[in-house]
């Protein structure tokens, strides 16, 4: 299966749907994200579920850790491929999502997610996390790890470093994924699709270079030529 995610950040159903069915369920995974769920909530995911389509549910749960555990168990309901839960939320959160899906028969992937690509060194320090950008999402990624999570959401820039701290099983699912010649938008780390497969990423979220692109099929297939070799 490719690792390619696509980020069906819509604000309406329709469109989501329409590229989804497009683009293909063998090509590709997709992501939905805070702005189509609060729109459509559980129905879309569903439907797109229901219709073959590995659907990654990307809410970010951050809440105490029984509020998380309970939202946890309801998304595996919902029959997604994989959730996420931010990593800030401390231990016994995350052990509480792991222990909650642990009891599903089929568990969806649980992730954590470290510190978001939109943010950089100036940022973590204005909300008080010190050290280096990289101290920081390496301590979370050690901290998943332990609380026996699947995997966690880093920059492709702290792959290496992830890879060399807790092996090669924990998958790393990598936004701020931009193909050469594309602008960066509002994300601070960012890499081709190509570079950071080759350091060692699973999973790569791409959204608006293929969303917003004149033609989302074509962007697709250059981004599949670019990585075919590697793959």
């Amino acid at each position: 299966m490719s690792p390619l995610i696509i980020a069906l950040d819509f604000a309406q159903p329709e469109p989501a749907l329409a590229l989804a069915k497009q683009l293909g369920r063998d090509r590709c995974r997709f992501k939905i994200g805070k702005e189509l769920f609060t729109r459509s909530g559980p129905v879309l995911v569903e439907n797109l579920v229901k219709e073959g389509f590995e659907v990654f549910l990307d809410l970010k749960y951050h809440d105490i850790p029984n509020t998380v555990a309970s939202a946890c168990l309801v998304a595996a309901d919902l029959g997604v491929w994989m959730i996420n839960v931010h990593a800030l939320g401390g231990r016994k959160m995350l052990l509480a999502a792991r222990e909650a899906l642990d009891k599903c028969s089929k568990p969806p992937l649980l992730i954590a997610v470290s510190i978001l690509t939109s943010l950089g060194q100036v940022d973590l320090e204005e909300v008080g996390l010190h050290g280096t950008l990289e101290d920081s999402v390496l301590r979370l990624a050690h901290l998943a790890h332990a609380c026996r999570f699947d995997g966690i959401v880093c920059s492709p820039h702290e792959i290496v470093a992830i890879r060399q701290a807790v092996g090669t099983d924990f998958k790393l699912v990598t936004p701020g994924i931009r193909p050469a010649n594309r602008s960066q938008n509002d994300q601070k780390r960012v890499m081709t699709p190509a570079q950071a497969l080759k350091l060692g990423a699973d999973f790569l979220v791409i959204g608006r270079p293929v969303t917003a692109a004149p033609e989302p099929a074509q962007a697709l297939l250059e981004i599949e030529a670019s990585i075919e070799d590697i793959k």
